[in-house]
């Protein structure tokens, strides 16, 4: 193996690593700026969801330096079975009853 197809081969490992490490602090964005925790419930079109998958690609950037909301998928909370629907951006985090007073 020569020089060149070690760098390469170096350099693949590490883009492939800040890659994994971009796609987790979009995870950890959307964790702390939006709420979007494992299994949270979210309202969309008057209808409540369980979280299902979160697409950080979706993610963009804004003129404020700041993302824009991630296109989530859910399940409906009510119905036991249904199928995941594309939420899109349209949503909102689910208010809790027990928040504290």
């Amino acid at each position: 193996m020569d020089y060149g197809d070690s760098v390469q081969k170096v350099l693949l490992r590490k883009i492939r690593k800040a890659e994994q490490d971009l796609v987790q602090l979009k995870l950890d964005y959307c964790r702390f700026v939006f709420g979007l925790t494992h299994r949270a419930r979210v309202v969309s079109a008057g209808v409540t969801y369980v979280v299902s998958s979160v697409d950080v690609e979706s993610m963009a950037n804004t003129d404020d330096g700041e993302f824009t909301r991630p296109v989530i998928t859910g399940l409906p909370a009510d119905q036991a079975g249904s199928n995941a629907v594309v939420l899109g951006t349209d949503w909102t985090l689910e208010k809790t009853a027990t928040a504290i007073k």
